[in-house]
């Protein structure tokens, strides 16, 4: 069950896929910003919300999207201490994953099948979800 304590991660391709009005995903964007969730991000990860924002989409979308999370208060701002590396084909993912360990969160969601391998990894456990599966949780919620 998804409540407003739920701490979650958000791959860039979700939320880049979430933020249009007529993508079928964007129930995701919208519930965030009706703090049905929280979304843990650190700098790393909002540089690449920026950067992949202003790449593909229109820049006032990027900007606005930006800005709601920038001020929002289901944002959990987090601290990584320490570099798991638990994703070696494509490490720069590993930013994501070291996220959701240290802000304790429920799950990444993703459909990038790089993270698959976190599956195999006994400790620390991080959990994924895919877009579909996720948006299916908020539904019910």
């Amino acid at each position: 069950m998804i409540s407003p304590e739920t701490r979650i991660v958000l791959d860039t391709n979700i939320l880049l896929v979430s933020i249009p009005s007529r993508s079928r995903y964007h129930a995701i964007f919208q519930a965030f910003l009706e703090e049905k969730f929280t979304l843990c991000v650190t700098t790393d990860i909002l540089a690449e919300y920026a950067e992949i924002l202003g790449q593909r989409a229109n820049p006032i979308v990027a900007t606005d999207a930006l800005e709601a999370i920038d001020s929002a208060t289901n944002v959990a701002w987090v601290t990584r201490y320490y570099p798991w590396g638990l994703i070696e084909v494509d490490p720069d993912d590993n930013k994501f994953v070291d996220c959701a360990i240290a802000a304790n969160a429920l799950f990444i969601v993703t459909n990038d099948h790089h993270f698959d391998v976190l599956q195999t990894i006994p400790f620390p456990t991080v959990s994924i979800i895919r877009i579909d599966d996720f948006l299916a949780l908020l539904v019910q919620a």
